[in-house]
Protein backbone atom coordinates (compact mmCIF):
# COMPACT_ATOMS: atom_id res chain seq x y z
CA UNK A 1 0.00 0.00 0.00
CA UNK A 2 1.46 3.54 -1.23
CA UNK A 3 1.95 6.32 1.64
CA UNK A 4 -0.75 8.00 0.15
CA UNK A 5 -3.34 5.42 0.08
CA UNK A 6 -2.36 4.84 3.78
CA UNK A 7 -3.16 8.69 4.27
CA UNK A 8 -6.48 8.57 2.52
CA UNK A 9 -7.83 5.38 4.35
CA UNK A 10 -6.59 6.98 7.34
CA UNK A 11 -8.38 9.85 7.26
CA UNK A 12 -11.50 8.12 5.98
CA UNK A 13 -11.15 5.58 9.18
CA UNK A 14 -10.99 8.92 11.25
CA UNK A 15 -14.35 10.28 10.27
CA UNK A 16 -16.19 6.68 10.33
CA UNK A 17 -15.57 6.84 14.27
CA UNK A 18 -16.00 10.33 14.88
CA UNK A 19 -19.77 9.61 13.41
CA UNK A 20 -20.37 6.79 15.20
CA UNK A 21 -18.90 7.92 18.62
CA UNK A 22 -22.49 10.94 18.03
CA UNK A 23 -25.13 8.23 16.38
CA UNK A 24 -26.31 8.12 20.10
CA UNK A 25 -26.88 11.94 20.01
CA UNK A 26 -27.54 12.07 16.16
CA UNK A 27 -30.15 9.22 16.26
CA UNK A 28 -32.86 11.41 18.63
CA UNK A 29 -32.29 14.49 16.73
CA UNK A 30 -32.86 13.08 13.01
CA UNK A 31 -36.36 11.47 14.64
CA UNK A 32 -37.46 14.11 15.93
CA UNK A 33 -36.92 16.71 12.83
CA UNK A 34 -38.28 13.74 10.72
CA UNK A 35 -41.11 12.74 12.99
CA UNK A 36 -39.84 9.02 13.50
CA UNK A 37 -39.94 8.70 17.60
CA UNK A 38 -39.42 4.93 17.40
CA UNK A 39 -35.77 5.24 16.29
CA UNK A 40 -34.28 7.72 18.67
CA UNK A 41 -32.76 5.25 21.17
CA UNK A 42 -31.49 3.02 18.01
CA UNK A 43 -28.36 3.65 19.28
CA UNK A 44 -28.08 4.71 22.83
CA UNK A 45 -26.20 1.36 23.02
CA UNK A 46 -23.09 2.77 21.57
CA UNK A 47 -22.84 5.33 24.79
CA UNK A 48 -20.68 3.11 26.30
CA UNK A 49 -18.23 3.10 23.70
CA UNK A 50 -17.89 6.82 22.72
CA UNK A 51 -14.96 7.56 24.89
CA UNK A 52 -13.28 4.64 23.62
CA UNK A 53 -14.30 5.95 19.85
CA UNK A 54 -13.28 9.28 20.54
CA UNK A 55 -10.05 8.12 21.32
CA UNK A 56 -9.54 6.35 18.16
CA UNK A 57 -10.49 9.53 16.29
CA UNK A 58 -8.28 11.93 17.95
CA UNK A 59 -5.99 8.83 17.14
CA UNK A 60 -6.75 8.16 13.65
CA UNK A 61 -6.59 11.93 12.78
CA UNK A 62 -3.14 12.76 14.31
CA UNK A 63 -1.55 10.05 12.83
CA UNK A 64 -2.98 11.11 9.33
CA UNK A 65 -1.46 14.77 10.76
CA UNK A 66 1.65 13.17 11.08
CA UNK A 67 1.36 11.67 7.66
CA UNK A 68 1.16 14.64 6.56
CA UNK A 69 3.76 16.99 7.97
CA UNK A 70 6.25 14.62 8.13
CA UNK A 71 9.06 14.54 5.38
CA UNK A 72 8.53 11.76 2.76
CA UNK A 73 10.94 10.58 0.20
CA UNK A 74 9.67 11.21 -3.41
CA UNK A 75 8.01 7.79 -4.81
CA UNK A 76 8.90 6.42 -8.32
CA UNK A 77 5.16 6.03 -8.95
CA UNK A 78 3.43 8.75 -6.81
CA UNK A 79 -0.24 9.17 -7.39
CA UNK A 80 -0.54 12.27 -4.85
CA UNK A 81 -0.08 14.85 -7.93
CA UNK A 82 -1.96 15.56 -10.74
CA UNK A 83 -0.61 16.62 -14.66
CA UNK A 84 0.56 19.91 -13.28
CA UNK A 85 2.60 18.81 -10.34
CA UNK A 86 0.13 19.84 -8.12
CA UNK A 87 -1.16 18.12 -4.92
CA UNK A 88 -4.16 16.16 -5.17
CA UNK A 89 -6.98 17.68 -3.54
CA UNK A 90 -7.58 14.41 -1.54
CA UNK A 91 -4.32 14.30 -0.30
CA UNK A 92 -3.60 17.88 0.66
CA UNK A 93 -3.72 19.85 3.90
CA UNK A 94 -6.75 21.52 3.27
CA UNK A 95 -8.92 18.68 2.71
CA UNK A 96 -7.31 17.02 5.47
CA UNK A 97 -7.74 20.39 7.69
CA UNK A 98 -11.79 19.91 6.23
CA UNK A 99 -11.89 16.42 7.45
CA UNK A 100 -10.30 17.11 11.23
CA UNK A 101 -13.03 20.12 11.43
CA UNK A 102 -15.89 17.91 10.63
CA UNK A 103 -14.41 15.40 13.00
CA UNK A 104 -14.68 17.91 15.24
CA UNK A 105 -18.05 19.01 14.89
CA UNK A 106 -19.35 15.59 14.88
CA UNK A 107 -17.88 14.60 18.33
CA UNK A 108 -19.02 17.54 19.50
CA UNK A 109 -22.61 17.05 18.47
CA UNK A 110 -23.93 15.91 22.18
CA UNK A 111 -22.91 19.49 23.43
CA UNK A 112 -24.80 21.20 21.06
CA UNK A 113 -27.63 18.69 20.01
CA UNK A 114 -30.48 19.80 22.09
CA UNK A 115 -30.25 23.57 19.78
CA UNK A 116 -32.18 21.78 17.41
CA UNK A 117 -35.71 21.33 19.74
CA UNK A 118 -37.64 24.36 20.06
CA UNK A 119 -37.63 25.60 23.27
CA UNK A 120 -41.36 24.41 25.26
CA UNK A 121 -40.59 26.34 28.50
CA UNK A 122 -42.95 29.12 28.39
CA UNK A 123 -44.37 29.58 31.94
CA UNK A 124 -46.73 27.75 34.74
CA UNK A 125 -49.87 27.44 34.14
CA UNK A 126 -51.73 25.29 37.32
CA UNK A 127 -55.70 25.93 37.53
CA UNK A 128 -56.27 22.17 39.51
CA UNK A 129 -55.79 21.63 42.84
CA UNK A 130 -55.55 17.51 42.20
CA UNK A 131 -51.87 18.02 40.97
CA UNK A 132 -49.35 15.59 40.75
CA UNK A 133 -45.59 15.29 40.83
CA UNK A 134 -44.02 12.04 39.02
CA UNK A 135 -40.33 10.67 38.63
CA UNK A 136 -40.39 8.54 35.91
CA UNK A 137 -37.24 6.22 35.07
CA UNK A 138 -36.15 6.14 31.67
CA UNK A 139 -33.79 4.02 29.50
CA UNK A 140 -32.03 4.81 27.13
CA UNK A 141 -31.26 8.60 27.09
CA UNK A 142 -27.47 9.42 26.78
CA UNK A 143 -27.45 13.59 26.03
CA UNK A 144 -29.46 16.96 26.09
CA UNK A 145 -30.27 15.99 22.93
CA UNK A 146 -32.40 13.18 24.28
CA UNK A 147 -33.55 15.46 27.15
CA UNK A 148 -35.06 17.96 24.69
CA UNK A 149 -36.59 15.28 22.74
CA UNK A 150 -38.22 13.75 26.11
CA UNK A 151 -39.31 17.10 27.17
CA UNK A 152 -41.03 18.01 24.00
CA UNK A 153 -43.04 15.26 23.53
CA UNK A 154 -44.10 15.42 26.75
CA UNK A 155 -45.09 19.16 26.90
CA UNK A 156 -47.49 18.35 24.32
CA UNK A 157 -50.05 16.55 26.15
CA UNK A 158 -52.54 18.29 27.49
CA UNK A 159 -52.63 19.37 31.65
CA UNK A 160 -48.90 19.05 31.31
CA UNK A 161 -47.66 21.57 34.22
CA UNK A 162 -44.00 21.08 34.39
CA UNK A 163 -40.90 18.80 33.55
CA UNK A 164 -37.08 17.91 34.43
CA UNK A 165 -35.44 15.56 32.21
CA UNK A 166 -32.14 14.33 32.91
CA UNK A 167 -29.90 11.50 31.06
CA UNK A 168 -27.63 11.80 33.69
CA UNK A 169 -30.27 10.70 36.15
CA UNK A 170 -32.04 8.46 33.61
CA UNK A 171 -35.04 10.06 34.81
CA UNK A 172 -38.15 12.70 33.59
CA UNK A 173 -39.58 14.47 36.46
CA UNK A 174 -43.27 15.32 35.46
CA UNK A 175 -45.70 17.73 36.96
CA UNK A 176 -49.38 17.61 35.85
CA UNK A 177 -53.22 17.66 36.27
CA UNK A 178 -54.24 14.55 36.99
CA UNK A 179 -58.04 15.56 36.43
CA UNK A 180 -56.81 15.98 32.75
CA UNK A 181 -53.64 13.76 32.25
CA UNK A 182 -52.75 9.89 33.82
CA UNK A 183 -49.41 8.54 33.81
CA UNK A 184 -50.30 5.63 31.19
CA UNK A 185 -50.43 8.81 28.95
CA UNK A 186 -46.86 10.16 30.11
CA UNK A 187 -45.58 6.97 29.88
CA UNK A 188 -46.95 6.64 26.03
CA UNK A 189 -45.37 9.65 25.44
CA UNK A 190 -41.85 9.43 26.47
CA UNK A 191 -42.03 5.57 25.11
CA UNK A 192 -42.90 7.05 21.68
CA UNK A 193 -39.67 8.94 21.63
CA UNK A 194 -37.85 5.68 21.83
CA UNK A 195 -36.86 5.76 24.79
CA UNK A 196 -38.40 3.51 27.57
CA UNK A 197 -39.63 4.30 31.28
CA UNK A 198 -38.99 1.22 33.31
CA UNK A 199 -40.72 2.23 36.57
CA UNK A 200 -42.38 5.18 37.87
CA UNK A 201 -43.11 6.97 41.08
CA UNK A 202 -44.85 8.95 43.14
CA UNK A 203 -43.51 12.83 44.49
CA UNK A 204 -44.40 15.42 46.46
CA UNK A 205 -45.44 18.40 44.52
CA UNK A 206 -44.07 20.87 46.59
CA UNK A 207 -40.61 19.36 47.02
CA UNK A 208 -39.49 20.05 43.52
CA UNK A 209 -39.01 22.91 40.87
CA UNK A 210 -39.53 22.28 37.47
CA UNK A 211 -39.08 24.00 34.37
CA UNK A 212 -42.64 25.03 33.68
CA UNK A 213 -44.15 24.55 30.53
CA UNK A 214 -47.29 25.51 28.86
CA UNK A 215 -49.36 23.56 25.89
CA UNK A 216 -52.36 24.74 24.12
CA UNK A 217 -54.22 21.95 25.48
CA UNK A 218 -53.84 23.55 28.64
CA UNK A 219 -54.75 26.72 28.13
CA UNK A 220 -58.03 25.63 26.75
CA UNK A 221 -58.49 23.48 29.94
Amino acid sequence: MSNENLKTKTVGAGVLAAIVASLCCITPVLAFVGGIGGIAATFSWLEPFRPFLIGITVLVIGFAWYQQLKPSKEEIDCDCEDETGKTKFLHSKKFLGMVTIMAGVMLAFPSYSHIFYPDVQNGVFEVSDNIRLVEFEVEGMTCTGCEQHVTYEVSQLPGIIGTKVSYESANALVKFDASVLDEEKITEAIDATGYKVVAQKEKDPSEITLDPVISSSSINN
